[in-house]
């Protein structure tokens, strides 16, 4: 049988990424090109033991069907965690367990845009958000970063258009690509220009509990007194991905439409993991589990940044303060789809920065480089294999080894 698809998805390409990530198989192939957290940082015996521990004490509690916002006693745990260091989930605001973050962008975007409605987006910034917000036909209106953040000018620019922006999306700490932190003046900025706009943030949290230097920066959600706030929070990145949990706070008007939709999608979000989740946090130390996840991050970026001076100089970069991305800039000399394709076929994976953009056709010198996934050995192969391709196909101008 032949399928016609729908207008919204005869528009969506794959994610270079996966597409990169499918030849992933190759145990020789070294990857600087996905997002994962590294494996030996999930808690796994922490999480056997609490899952044997509930399953014994109830079995039917673990295994049925539960309510579509998330179990009420997990998401008491988990507004205690998200609140732990400053106040993400207010009195006035709604939680919602969610199948991962991207569940929150799909559940936002379905509630509040109309196909040919507009979004204002970083740019660069996740390529799986542009996806999410093109699935729904929705235009997207990028806004360019700067060394602490978005572009404030412009952000206004966009607000201030005829077509006002159903939300603005957004990564403030340690940003997917770039690795950027907005700063705090930048924070208030944003929120006051939503406020006076009446735009909503979409504020996309994955990252900020991963910080390797400086000192924390307070959430656009803690400033939200209006309810202009979504905000999307991840266990993905500090306990494991595989259980696919996240919680969205937002307005509570607003969270009631999110439920209904959720409730066309998933019915609820996993309940082993939720109660397993919620146990973890129960049990553990998740401050010190945390800063043992970020110390190891933190010495891999560092290897990684030390590498790239020593053997890529003409390559520039800034330090990220947390998360896991290096947004790495090649000189102009360097043609970055055959570099990449280059590294690839020396059995190093890492992904174009156009990929990022809104129109991916457009010039981009960056490459995303994910530091959290390869081992330290990995590492060091892998800069040195972008320092051999340079020099094969650049000349020495280019790198030294």
């Amino acid at each position: 049988m032949e399928y016609e698809l729908s207008r919204n998805m005869r528009g969506m390409k794959p994610s270079i990424i996966r597409e990169i990530l499918k030849q992933m198989s190759d145990p020789s192939l070294i990857s600087f090109a996905g997002g994962n957290p590294a494996p030996e940082s999930f808690p796994n015996e922490e999480i056997a033991a609490a899952s044997a521990r509930l399953l014994a004490q109830d079995p039917a509690g673990m295994l049925q069907y539960s309510v579509t916002e998330g179990v009420p006693a997990v998401l008491e745990q988990v507004r205690r965690f998200a609140n732990r260091h400053e106040l993400r989930v207010r009195g006035q605001d709604a939680l919602l367990l969610c199948t991962g973050s991207q569940q929150v962008l799909d559940l936002a975007t379905k509630c509040l845009c109309n196909e040919g409605d507009t979004i204002a987006v970083e740019e660069p910034a996740f390529l799986g958000a542009y996806n999410t917000f093109r699935s729904y036909g929705a235009k997207l209106a990028g806004v360019p970063m700067e060394e602490d953040g978005v572009d404030l000018a412009a952000l206004e620019a966009v607000f201030a258009a005829p077509e006002k922006p159903r939300f603005f999306y957004c990564i403030p700490n340690f940003q997917n690509p770039t690795g950027k932190t907005m700063s705090l003046a930048k924070r208030r900025a944003v929120y006051a220009l939503a406020v006076r706009y009446g735009v909503p943030v979409l504020e996309d949290d994955p990252y900020g509990e991963l910080r390797i230097a400086g000192e924390p920066v307070p959430s656009i959600k803690s400033m939200d007194t209006e309810g202009a706030v979504i905000y999307a929070g991840s266990f993905s990145k500090i306990l494991c991905p595989g259980m696919r949990l996240a919680f969205c706070a937002c307005d509570e008007t607003l969270a009631k439409s999110l439920v209904v939709a959720k409730q066309g999608s998933d019915v609820h979000t996993n309940v082993w993991a939720q109660r397993v989740c919620a146990e973890l946090l129960r049990t553990m130390d998740m401050d010190a589990h945390i800063r043992a996840v970020s110390a190891m991050y933190g010495r891999k970026a560092a290897l990684m940044a030390q590498l790239l001076q020593e053997k890529c100089p003409q390559v520039s970069f800034e330090m990220p303060q947390g998360g896991m991305f290096l947004w790495a800039t090649l000189p102009p000399v360097v043609p970055v789809p055959e570099f990449v394709q280059a590294c690839l076929d020396e059995k190093l994976a890492v992904i174009p920065g156009s990929a990022f953009y809104v129109d991916a056709s457009a010039p981009c010198q960056g490459v995303r480089l994910n530091f959290s996934t390869p081992s330290e050995d990995a590492i060091c192969r892998g800069v040195d294999i972008m320092a051999r391709v340079l020099r094969k196909l650049f000349g020495q101008s280019v790198c030294s080894v």
